[in-house]
């Protein structure tokens, strides 16, 4: 079902008073690595705590969306729902290129959606993206040809944090010729077999780009992106701007610097205290973009939205999900749901849970809301606005649907269907009661058949709905 939007007002805002929009996207940081949503400190599965504070703060500040969705368990995939406020399998994107794929002509999100910058763009605002990409390598997908004025970055979808070889870093990188377990150190790189597979050459014709000339970047990346958003902030305290900030961290490579590592010693595992390390710089970032915003955007007002891009990827980099079931790639609630944060002071609540359902397909709509711009009812999404103040007392989203090739889920109400098969047809769904068992640990398909069956019809019917894949 396309749902209709209700936009917050239908005046139309001067230039003055348009608020400032900043996305942030962390790649790959599971559920339970934001101490405010994971409760770590009151929960005694937690070994360690005070992991994330600017995170932290910004949920303190505003208001933490506790089941929130992305529209898929991968990178690329999920940034299109995310930007065009529309189901990512309605335009046949439904695919995570990676490697090699990122350069191939025709992959990338189609040129006939039209993303939130361009939007924003129309109505005044100066739009920068900052960070990783990944919907399109050749020069028609570039952000600056979808409704950017700025970008800083890289187009694939991953890269090392800083050149070779590597000095000041402590890197931890997979090899799948080693027997599992084993960890070897070859010219003061860490290899280890923990996915049996070996680390992607993300850097092969992925270079770090300032509009769309190469740069030579000899930053910690994660620190050059927090330089880049901050400098940003700063050129634009004068007129409305849209900032789209992609972190590549937690994303692997798993490259964190040496100074940051050793303040988790008294963590055993070397993969771990890297990861640690890679998610301080990362909330370190947050903080400086969040003091950036606050000593020059204060009149302005500015609604601020973070977020992971998917669920973390727990064998590779020991990104934690939990309570949840599942990881990265999966349709089980660890690698959809995500940790989800809005902060938009004197409009919002402050230290508030919002607990039902909502979807990234709501940022768009959300977003627009605010800048006073009308949305058609092609979105999938819908302003939220109205829902977060208690304006409106019904779901936001009474179903939510997802695919990628043989493998998909949907959600009616409470109730949830997954099936991770590799088959051609559909054979294997699990059924899930997320009121009763959120952690998705008693399949009910064999004792609740009737249900079972309404949410397959459910699911088939916004399938027919859907474009054949562009690419596999």
């Amino acid at each position: 079902m396309v749902a209709f939007i209700f936009n917050m007002t239908s005046i139309n805002l001067q230039a003055d008073d348009h608020p400032n929009i900043v996305i942030i996207v962390a790649d790959d940081l599971g559920y339970a690595e934001v101490d405010e949503l994971a409760q770590r400190k009151q929960n005694t599965q937690f070994t360690e705590s005070c992991l994330t504070p600017h995170i932290d703060s910004l949920a303190i500040t505003g208001l933490r969306c506790t089941a929130a969705y992305v529209t898929a368990p991968n990178c690329s995939p999920s940034r299109a729902g995310l930007l065009t406020g529309r189901y990512q399998t309605r335009y046949g994107y439904e695919f995570n290129p990676i490697g090699k794929m990122n350069s191939q002509e025709g992959v990338g999100l189609p040129l006939t959606e039209k993303l939130l910058p361009a939007y924003l763009k129309d109505q005044g605002y100066t739009t920068g993206c900052i960070g990783k990409w990944h919907l399109g390598g050749t020069p028609e997908f570039h952000p600056l040809k979808r409704g950017f004025d700025e970008f800083y970055g890289f187009l694939h979808e991953g890269h090392f944090y800083q050149p070779p070889p590597y000095l000041k870093l402590t890197t931890y990188l997979r090899s799948k010729s080693l027997a599992p377990n084993e960890i070897t150190l070859t010219n003061g790189i860490y290899y280890s077999n923990h996915t049996a597979s070996n680390e992607p050459l993300y850097d092969e014709h992925n270079p770090i780009i300032r509009g769309e000339s190469p740069v030579n970047e000899t930053c910690y990346l994660t620190q050059a992106i927090t330089r880049e958003a901050v400098d940003f902030i700063k050129r634009h305290e004068t007129q409305p701007y849209f900032l789209y900030v992609a972190y590549n961290a937690v994303h692997s490579p798993m490259q964190g610097r040496t100074e940051v590592l050793n303040k988790f010693d008294d963590i055993k595992s070397l993969h771990r205290k890297v990861f640690l390390s890679m998610l301080h710089d990362l909330d370190q970032g947050v903080g400086e973009i969040l003091k950036q915003v606050k000593s020059t955007s204060a009149k302005r007002g500015t609604m601020i939205i973070f977020l992971s891009d998917n669920g973390g990827a727990t064998r590779e980099l020991t990104s934690s999900n939990l309570p949840y079931r599942g990881e990265k790639g999966q349709f089980y609630e660890g690698g959809i749901r995500v940790p989800l944060i809005i902060n938009y002071p004197g409009k919002l609540p402050q230290q508030k849970s919002y607990t039902p359902v909502i979807s990234t397909l709501d940022i768009l709509p959300t977003a627009l809301s605010v800048a006073g711009i009308p949305v058609t009812d092609q979105c999938d999404g819908v302003n939220l606005i109205p829902y977060l103040t208690g304006e409106y007392s019904e779901l936001p989203h009474h179903q939510l649907y997802w695919r990628q090739g043989s493998r998909a889920a949907f959600r009616l109400g409470s109730f949830k269907i997954v099936n991770h098969s590799q088959q051609n047809k559909f054979k294997s769904w699990e059924l899930y009661d997320l009121k009763h068992d959120p952690f998705e640990t008693t399949d009910l398909a064999a004792t609740h058949p009737q249900q079972l069956k309404e949410l397959q019809d459910g699911w088939e019917s916004m399938s027919q709905q859907m474009q054949e894949p562009l690419f596999k």
